[in-house]
């Protein structure tokens, strides 16, 4: 019997509304929440997810700021630009696109955004929350999984969860949300000697190592939930995940797709936070 698809496409569209009604209560009140989105350079993959951010945001009632500038902006500048959005009560939020440019270090540009308006989760200080329990952003794409795995009406207290990849963006903080919903946690790498030991196990497993068919139909547990966070290409370039799509799907109970499965929930958390930062500016 073949998985049911979790649609990200539909929950990002409820979550906009969502975020429409919040935003526009916000801004009755004088505090129209404001995401300021910095692109460096003419990386044309870059160019499309901006593009995607700014409409996210005119559809969501979230003003956008987008500033662009040259490759060869210096670091120096774009730090001061960083520092002037830190102190504009207008901006709930600062989102800088990755990759930058080889002469600017993505972790000191990452570090000088404010934690109050670091909405794409990735500072020390933001990972420190999420390692501590303390409230604060989430990476947008764990916690856009995350409202995926809810969709599936899944209790994960108990449940064996196997995340494959461990980046600070993805598998790292994936673990974390997981382990926060009370579920069993096992984190595979390169180093792993048999993950197919370890999936067959699992209840739910996300898979996020940016490698085609990481994982098959024999290594997943009949009923299984798979969320898919790769984004590659197959043999006629074509978009395609992590997971062999068409065997894992007679295999698992639910899965994610390759399109429009993780990636407009990504965006959608993103507004999230952009939206739960200017409530709290607005509350103080």
């Amino acid at each position: 019997m073949a998985a049911q698809l979790i649609d990200g496409n539909a929950l990002a569209k409820s979550i906009r509304a969502e975020i429409g009604e919040r935003a526009a209560a916000l801004t009755a009140r004088g505090h129209q929440p404001g995401l300021a989105v910095i692109l460096v350079g003419d990386d044309p993959a870059s160019q499309v997810y901006v593009k995607h951010k700014v409409n996210d945001c005119a559809g969501a009632g979230i003003r956008s700021v987008l500033e662009t500038y040259p490759a060869d902006y210096a670091e120096a500048a774009l730090l001061a630009r960083i520092a002037a959005l830190n102190a504009d009560p207008t901006i709930h939020g600062i989102l800088v696109q990755m990759p930058l440019p080889r002469h600017i270090n993505p972790h000191r540009v990452i570090e000088a955004i404010s934690v109050a308006k670091d909405v794409d989760g990735f500072s020390t200080l933001s990972a420190g929350e999420l390692m501590t329990g303390l409230p604060g952003f989430r990476p947008c794409t764990p916690y856009g999984c995350m409202k995926l795995i809810e969709t599936t009406g899944i209790d994960l207290r108990g449940k064996h969860a196997v995340v494959i990849g461990r980046s600070n963006t993805v598998g790292k903080p994936m673990a974390l949300l997981l382990l926060q919903a009370n579920a069993t946690v096992s984190i595979c790498h390169s180093g792993t000697r048999d993950i197919g030991a370890l999936t067959r196990e699992a209840d739910v497993v996300v898979a996020a190592v940016g490698k085609r068919n990481v994982l098959t139909a024999a290594m997943v547990k009949p009923g299984a939930v798979v969320i898919d966070v790769g984004m590659n290409r197959n043999d006629d370039g074509k978009l395609c995940g992590d997971v062999d799509f068409a065997g894992v799907s007679q295999v698992a109970g639910w899965i994610t797709p390759v399109p429009g499965g993780v990636g407009p929930m990504t965006r959608a958390m993103l507004l999230v936070n952009t939206l739960e930062s200017a409530e709290r500016a607005a509350a103080r």
